[in-house]
């Protein structure tokens, strides 16, 4: 029997948990169900705030990408898992929370379909600049024939390269067939033969990838391993008229770098959706003509977002929702805790 202010006595009473943005209401009142849940209406936590909102609880939700680490959690004896409502998770630090005997779990797949429906339309819109002729009409330009100002490229025909060939690299794969283009993929860990086929996707070194793509799409997670994976040397190895794709994490692209690649036409254009330092963007990408640059919107359905939501729900309520005993959730991202 767990002892602590996360146990459940047999007085029936509810463990708390914590919910750190407005949420989805079916969804709270299904945890309601389990546990005694606070949410939290107002701003977003500073870390101070939220370490104070967690003192008392057993576990949460993080629905705002709050950053935790190990001075957030320190000393508090009660906190059992965090449960992340995103397939992304690098602003937890799942080392520290592990040290601390805290779970972590995040949400993988309800949002794969969504991003790579995002991922086809941002390079469909830097490819043919239509967020940049959507700006001339708005501001009353056209006036006349627009002839050659907004001269694209062709999507179909090409070669897409994907780097990271996860969920969402392959269902932004399994949409290339009607665009007839030719699918590279780069991964940590070559795919079996049977995925390669379902994907028509052929596997490629980075160095490869980078050279005959003409459109390079970047959806693998973000880990200090992979930081600034695209820096000086690899927009050096892409084409001059090559298109980069964001629609992972800002952290993957040396952005400084990306804006002299792209003022000096040594790529063709950019669209991102995630910054380093969002929400504050790089101020040199503001103003370019060659880029789309949207606010980490890839996954922003309420289809993709209430299914994140229901697999944290049920991470947290596999743990915590039946007596006083853990036990593993799903998506579980540090099993050793439970040793």
């Amino acid at each position: 029997m767990l002892a602590g202010p996360f146990s459940i006595s047999l007085t029936g009473m509810k463990q708390k948990i914590l919910i750190t943005r407005p949420f989805f209401p079916d969804l709270i009142d299904r945890l309601r169900g389990f546990f005694e849940v606070e949410v939290n209406e107002g701003p977003k936590y500073t870390a101070a705030q939220l370490r104070e909102a967690l003192r008392d609880k057993a576990g949460a939700i993080l629905a705002g990408g709050e950053k935790i680490d190990a001075t957030v959690v320190e000393g508090l004896s009660g906190l059992r898992i965090l449960c992340v409502s995103a397939a992304g998770y690098n602003n937890v630090d799942v080392d520290a929370l592990t040290r601390a005997g805290i779970m972590v779990t995040n949400s993988p797949g309800p949002a794969d379909e969504t991003v790579a429906d995002f991922a086809w339309g941002s390079l469909i819109a830097a490819a043919r600049r239509l967020t940049e002729g959507e700006h001339w009409v708005q501001e009353g330009h056209w006036t006349a024939s627009a002839g050659q100002r907004f001269f694209g490229t062709d999507v179909f025909g090409k070669t897409i390269g994907i780097m990271g060939m996860g969920g969402i690299g392959r269902a932004i794969a399994r949409r290339a067939p009607g665009f007839r283009v030719k699918i590279l993929y780069h991964n940590r860990h070559r795919h079996a033969a049977s995925i390669e086929e379902e994907c028509q996707a052929t596997y490629a070194s980075k160095e490869a990838l980078l050279g005959e793509s003409d459109f390079v799409i970047l959806c693998m997670p973000y880990t200090p391993g992979n930081h600034h994976l695209i820096g000086a040397e690899e927009l050096k190895r892409m084409r001059s008229t090559a298109i980069l794709v964001n629609i992972a994490r800002g952290g993957l692209i040396d952005e400084p770098a990306l804006v002299e690649a792209l003022q000096h036409g040594r790529i063709g254009g950019a669209a991102l959706d995630v910054f380093e330092g969002e929400p504050a963007v790089y101020p040199g990408l503001i103003g370019l003509r060659n880029v789309v640059l949207t606010p980490h919107i890839a996954g922003a359905t309420w289809e993709a977002q209430h299914g994140l939501a229901a697999m944290a729900a049920d991470n947290l309520i596999a743990a915590l929702g039946e007596g006083t005993e853990l036990r593993r959730p799903p998506a579980l991202l540090n099993p050793e805790v439970l040793k």
